[in-house]
């Protein structure tokens, strides 16, 4: 044999081998393997998501706040889009805005040309269709082959109230869908509150369904008898620190105004009630009309959308005197005894920080009493001189502050967007008198809670609860169990000052209350402290502020109020915090005519153009 068939036999055999070897591999992958066969049967198989049902939010006492209710997205597969759609049939059979759909339709084919999207993808084409809106469509959708009813799961809420705080899902932005492979297209997530904070908790896993569809796009059961489906699992239950008792109460005390009402238990950091007003029913941004009741909301003048709670910023006014008979204390700056001249203000060269009448010279206990502003300032003067210099003094003073949780956002808590308002560094007024330039009494504001100073209802709240507990705070949250399991992720925070003279403080505050400027708050039969404010608003009326902690000897409750523009601390704000006690500690009222004052109280006109809720509905 010459060496040209040599080579001949050599090509045969690697042909024969390859051939051989290719031949198996089809057995194989067409016998024994389905996975290419499912492949090839890809255009046959529509992958259905089962969205799994989202967990509950209940309150403290297993009070149902947000539940679930079936919905329905109109699916369309571009590829199955053949002869001329009767889109006045199908837009008429579902009430669907013949131009909304047409305009989505065209949206989802231009994503297919640009191929951002596959053919053969379904798409939502109208979202969030309710069970009544789908009965009569689903019984035709022969008649339509590209479509299907995707089922989903819209919030429900049996109560108009707490939207802010338990927020509401949307549809998943651009963003989130490159951080989190979890997450598609069309997918929703929670935005913002509780649903934002407990996403992962609340969101389950979804699950997927293959159905086989023939070439018009009719449904012809499960694939492989489901072999290949994966089942969706339920989010878990979400049980809150709210109490819906008081948390609607406190909306209907807030009706007509603007404002903010926050309650802690103050052993255990859980928030018991956050109202923010104006409100609005969580309701309406849920479902079809998300879009058009969202911005009605925005644009409404009242500014039912901004939490007032955590957002907003306003001096303390004189419920910050508190801390800085505190401070004083602890420093060696203050005793019980430490009195000082009123005369009516406090004179720093030629401005005078009014004082209102009382007898005097003021004890401690009786500034605390009669709110002296001569007394604060002239306290806050000592406490920043009772350093080396006025820098080093200051940086103490802030550091008591700012460890009753003033200054800060409460970054280990689990209620999303809190502001830190402003208690200003020593940069602050380096930067506007020059350093080594400005002294106490240059700032000497702060001492009565004005000035630069910043604060939220819910850093009030929570300043009241540690002087409540006798100088110690939890940090304040609102989640409690998930499912059946106790939530312990937050920590004990230290104010650094001595009980006993936290304890000096709570005297002056029951004083306050049985003789002094919150008198007329007081709980008849419960021992409380609290403390007025009015806060200096340079827009218009001053600020009603009022904080408050019951009963004296264990507490249970800390509340904080602000009413905007609403004159002194004890008009307003402070029956406010009373009733919200008095209904949390006795589950009802017992003084009507307080009640209906409040209640009938209007600070604020209504947008007659918004949304919002009305009392009515409450």
């Amino acid at each position: 044999m010459n060496e040209s068939e040599n080579k001949k036999w050599i090509f045969i055999g690697m042909f024969a081998f390859v051939g051989i070897a290719f031949l198996a591999k089809l057995s194989v992958l067409q016998i024994f393997d389905p996975t290419y066969k499912q492949i090839a049967n890809a255009n046959a198989i529509r992958k259905l998501t089962q969205y799994p049902a989202r967990g509950y939010i209940l309150d403290r006492n297993g009070e149902v706040l947000v539940y679930n209710e079936v919905s329905y997205d109109l699916m369309v597969v571009p590829a199955e889009l053949g002869a001329p759609l009767d889109t006045m049939a199908l837009c008429g059979l579902a009430d669907i805005d013949i131009a909304d759909f047409r305009k989505n339709l065209q949206n989802i084919q231009d994503q297919v040309k640009a191929r951002k999207l596959g053919k053969s993808t379904p798409s939502p084409v109208v979202k969030q269709m309710s069970k009544l809106e789908v009965a009569t469509l689903e019984e035709r959708m022969y008649e339509f082959p590209a479509f299907f009813l995707q089922p989903r799961i819209l919030r429900r809420y049996p109560k108009p109230i707490a939207a802010n705080i338990l927020g509401y899902i949307s549809e998943v932005d651009d963003k989130k869908l490159k951080e989190d492979p979890y997450y598609r297209p069309g997918d929703y997530i929670g935005n913002t509150g509780i649903e934002k904070s407990y996403e992962e908790v609340l969101r389950g896993k979804k699950g997927v369904k293959n159905i086989f569809v023939d070439n018009k796009g009719n449904p012809h059961g499960s694939y492989m008898n489901g072999q290949y489906d994966t089942a969706s699992v339920a989010g878990q239950n979400l049980t809150s620190t709210l109490d819906i008792l008081i948390q609607e109460y406190g909306e209907k005390l807030m009706a007509h105004k603007k404002g903010a009402i926050v309650a802690i238990e103050p052993e255990s950091g859980e928030i018991l009630a956050m109202v923010t007003a104006p409100s609005y029913d969580p309701n309406l941004l849920v479902g079809r009309g998300i879009r058009k009741n969202y911005g009605k909301l925005v644009m409404d003048h009242n500014l039912p959308l901004f939490n007032r709670a955590i957002m907003d910023g306003y001096p303390p006014g004189s419920t910050f005197k508190l801390l800085n008979a505190a401070i004083g204390l602890q420093l060696g700056v203050l005793t019980p005894a430490t009195r000082y001249p009123c005369g009516g203000g406090f004179r720093v060269g030629g401005h005078v920080v009014g004082c209102h009448s009382h007898p005097g010279p003021p004890d401690l206990l009786f500034s605390i009493q009669t709110s002296c502003n001569s007394y604060y300032c002239a306290a806050f003067r000592d406490i920043v001189n009772h350093g080396r210099n006025t820098e080093e003094g200051y940086i103490t003073w802030r550091k008591y502050i700012t460890a009753f949780g003033l200054g800060t956002n409460f970054p280990d808590s689990d209620i999303p967007n809190v502001k830190s308002g402003l208690v200003p560094q020593t940069t602050f007024y380096d930067k506007w008198y020059g350093r080594g330039k400005w002294k106490p009494t240059t700032i000497i504001s702060l001492g009565i809670g004005q000035g630069e100073l910043k604060v939220n209802a819910l850093q009030l709240a929570n300043m009241t609860a540690a002087l409540a507990n006798g100088g110690w705070w939890i940090t304040p949250h609102l989640g409690k169990k998930v499912d059946n399991e106790s939530i312990r992720l937050f920590k004990r925070n230290e104010t650094g000052i001595n009980p006993e003279y936290i304890g000096i403080v709570k005297e002056g505050m029951q004083r306050v209350m049985t003789g002094g400027t919150g008198r007329g708050a007081q709980i008849p039969g419960v021992t409380s402290g609290g403390k007025t404010g009015t806060a200096q608003n340079p827009h218009g009326e001053d600020h009603s502020v009022f904080v408050c902690f019951a009963p004296a000897d264990k507490p249970k409750i800390a509340v904080a109020v602000l009413v905007e523009n609403a004159g002194f601390g004890a008009t307003w704000a402070g029956p406010i915090a009373s009733l919200m006690i008095e209904k949390y500690l006795f589950r009802e009222v017992k003084r009507p005519d307080l009640e209906k004052r409040i209640m009938e109280g209007v600070l604020i006109k209504p947008d007659p153009a918004s949304p919002t809720i009305k009392p009515s509905q409450l």
